[in-house]
């Protein structure tokens, strides 16, 4: 049986690999589902949702630097996340009548990313590796 990180050559040889993986795709999906399901109805100042994606962006990047090795794989996973941003948006003014299209969301979710592929140029880059619990 070949080594699983052979097997998987995107994804850094974790204990876990494929635990991971599954973990950080429903987080993706999750992000999916609460962008275009109803939002809830609690009264929010304007504009005070930026931070939200910002932070769910962040985390989803952040997560893919602790999974996907770096160069290559990792890029195409920030493009991907920035083009499911961009994706969402345009899901809610076309597919939602209680959601709208925000192009700053979609600014404040690039920039997530953005901030979280940065924690790859940091010590912080390898956590879940050197984590062997």
């Amino acid at each position: 049986m070949a080594p699983v990180s052979s097997a998987l050559p995107v994804i850094k040889p974790l204990r876990r690999p494929r635990l991971w993986a599954v973990l950080w795709g429903l987080a993706v999906l999750l992000v999916i589902v609460v962008c275009l399901i109803p939002p809830p109805p609690i009264p929010l100042p304007e504009n005070s949702d930026k931070g939200e994606h910002f932070l769910a962006y962040f985390i989803l990047a952040g997560s893919a630097v602790q999974l996907f090795r770096r160069g290559r794989p990792l890029l195409w996973v920030g493009v991907g996340l920035v083009l499911m941003g961009i994706g969402i948006e345009f899901a809610q003014g076309a597919l939602t009548s209680n959601r709208m299209a925000d192009p700053m969301d979609a600014v404040a979710n690039t920039i997530g990313v953005l901030a979280g592929m940065v924690t790859a140029l940091t010590p912080l880059r390898d956590l879940l590796l050197r984590w062997r619990g």
